[in-house]
């Protein structure tokens, strides 16, 4: 595979992204308005691999990576190309290193509008759009009905129930990634006859707070989960990514001060990931784009 591009009068290489000055990477991100901190490229590198094109003086004119989950399935994410040289062939090249690395694994990611045709010819096909919901969180929550089951924060004695639950309503096991994301998240589960059936972490991401991973199997939990979470961050900015458009979550979220800010389209290579059925576990709320 070609490690060196030409692009105008730029001479561009391969770097493993884990060697680049996180600053960088952060400059890149905020040159296409990503509200990435450096603190969440550290996570992300943590988590997954990647490539950074670099000219001959170190400078960072695009990234992406790639996170594995289990053994045959990956979640493709942090695709950024310079602006003064998107649409020249950065973007693909990146992207045909990502997919040699990646072999014969099932592919998912969150394909913004300029990468969305770039992704189609590499043969990723669609399946459903993500609504990106922010805002300042309401200081008064709209009333839901009484909770079937018991609400609480999550022990750690419940992590592999919790590993177990995401992977029913994810599709493949996601173990590392919950974590690496635990100790420094909030997490609220849902508990029925004994059983966790519904869970939703919160973290520091970008201008606020972000609530995903949510896992629930109907709207009603999924409700009761966010809601404890912005109880806790009122007046705080806080997001939620979410491909349920229509419904009483999606009424919950801009009532609770959460309005639809932009979209992405998830979009699928080999198996498709989205088999959601009803009254079983479903991600109700993204990890992020690039972790789906």
């Amino acid at each position: 595979m070609q490690n060196h591009l030409r692009l105008d009068s730029f001479e561009l290489s391969l770097s493993d992204i884990a060697s680049i000055d996180v600053n960088m990477l952060h400059a890149l991100s905020l040159g296409v308005s990503w509200p990435h901190r450096p603190e969440d490229w550290n996570m992300l590198r943590h988590v997954g691999k990647g490539f950074a094109a670099t000219d001959g003086i170190g400078r960072v004119f695009g990234t992406a990576m790639w996170f594995s989950h289990g053994t045959d399935f990956a979640t493709v994410g942090m695709v950024i190309t310079s602006p003064r040289l998107q649409a020249r062939g950065n973007g693909r090249w990146l992207m045909d290193r990502v997919l040699d690395r990646c072999g014969d694994r099932n592919l998912i990611l969150n394909a913004t509008r300029e990468a969305y045709q770039l992704y189609v010819s590499l043969g990723f096909v669609p399946e459903a759009t993500v609504y990106q919901c922010q805002g300042e969180a309401a200081t008064q929550l709209p009333s839901l009905r009484p909770m079937d089951g018991e609400l609480r924060a999550i022990p750690k004695a419940d992590f592999d129930s919790l590993a177990a639950l995401d992977t029913r309503a994810f599709g493949a096991d996601r173990t590392r990634l919950l974590k690496v994301l635990a100790p420094d998240s909030s997490g609220y589960g849902i508990w029925r006859d004994g059983a966790l059936i519904a869970y939703a972490f919160r973290r520091r991401f970008g201008r606020g707070q972000v609530i995903g991973p949510i896992v629930a199997s109907n709207d009603d939990d999924a409700m009761q989960l966010v809601s404890a979470h912005l109880a806790d961050v009122p007046r705080q900015f806080a997001r939620v990514d979410t491909r349920h458009k229509e419904g009483a979550f999606m009424a919950f979220l801009q009532e609770s001060g959460l309005r639809v800010f932009d979209t992405v389209t998830t979009m699928s290579r080999g198996r498709p990931l989205l088999k959601a059925k009803m009254g079983e576990p479903s991600i109700y709320g993204l990890a992020a784009h690039a972790l789906s």
